[in-house]
């Protein structure tokens, strides 16, 4: 099979599109037929290695070379054989998930956890957007955020992966939202079902004298500080993303924000989708809200399997509305 190959790290030019053999499901997994996948803030980091504090860390990306060889957290696609003891799925069986890597491939062995059936209404291309950034922002707002219905939830980078879904999600879950985003998403955004839009080219919502029961911060715009003037005295902040950077950054704001939580009356939680131990009962709830039609993936570039490279400079761009994802 064709796959994209991380020999070390580096640049997209560091991955090398390679033949290599087809994977043999294990005990408990499942041979996917990757027919689609996207790219993400999650994949370049790994290609990259940073920021470099995390190679020291036991789930990081690798000290002094990547463990991960093939990216690619999402996936969506057919089952071509099943392993042992897996009795859930069939070949055939059209699926999606997020096994965290080897989605840049034409095949991929996943365990069968990470699996569920694929949204009927979804293409593979709009299933493949789904996993990771609808799981972060899940888990964002219903487990660490609290979220509850009537509160006032501001979503800051509405317009991202994570934001456009994060914005749908909290609407479902009955908040009033607020959404933050840049003059060119503002109408997109609204179209997601935002009660308001501020535009941050023109506003600093910050400064407004609104305080919201959650906040969710996908941007990393401003410091946790600036954040807790928005927030009511027992609101909670929600760090799910934000800018990156080589040695620390984002990691640094967001221990800064943590160390000062025990100070303050606002709660703040950091949110980790890569460490959650049930995707595959959060992937069967956003399947039932988008087959529902309350939640909808927007997809900003769909490149062929190709072009992975160039997705991935587009990506790590930082101005995709929505998610970019990949057929292969």
């Amino acid at each position: 099979m064709k796959a994209f190959v991380l020999r070390s790290y580096g640049s997209p030019d560091a991955l090398q599109l390679t033949e290599i053999d087809k994977p043999v499901p294990a005990a408990g997994e499942v041979l996917v037929r990757v027919r689609a996948t996207s790219v993400q803030p999650y994949d370049w980091h790994l290609m990259r290695g940073e920021p470099y504090i995390a190679r020291l860390m036991g789930g990081g990306p690798g000290l002094f070379g990547p463990k991960i060889r093939i990216l690619g957290a999402d996936i969506a696609g057919q089952v071509e054989a099943v392993g042992r003891d897996v009795t859930e799925f069939r070949p055939g069986d059209e699926v999606y998930g997020m096994p965290k890597q080897g989605g840049f491939a034409e095949y991929a062995c996943v365990p069968a956890g990470e699996l569920v059936p694929k949204p009927k209404n979804l293409s593979f291309d709009q299933a493949a957007a789904v996993p990771m950034a609808a799981g972060t922002a899940l888990l964002g707002l219903r487990d660490d955020g609290r979220i509850q219905p009537g509160q006032d939830v501001l979503v800051n980078g509405a317009s991202g992966g994570v934001g456009t879904f994060a914005v749908q999600l909290a609407k479902a879950f009955g908040a009033r939202v607020t959404a933050v985003c840049g003059t060119r998403n503002v109408e997109l955004v609204r179209s997601l079902g935002a009660d308001e839009v501020v535009d941050y080219t023109a506003e600093d919502f910050t400064r407004r004298g609104r305080r919201y029961d959650l906040l969710l911060d996908c941007a990393g715009s401003h410091p946790a500080s600036a954040y807790r003037r928005a927030l009511a005295p027992k609101g909670a902040l929600v760090i799910v993303g934000g800018p990156g950077g080589r040695w620390l950054q984002p990691m640094g704001r967001i221990i800064s924000a943590l160390a000062a939580s025990p100070f303050v009356s606002q709660r703040t939680a950091l949110t980790d989708v890569v460490r959650c131990t049930e995707n595959k009962r959060n992937l069967t709830t956003l399947a039932e809200l988008i087959e529902d039609g309350r939640l909808t993936p927007v997809i900003d570039r769909s490149y062929p399997f190709e072009e992975i490279p160039e997705a991935i400079v587009y990506q790590e761009q930082g101005h995709a509305t929505g998610k970019v994802v990949i057929t292969v």
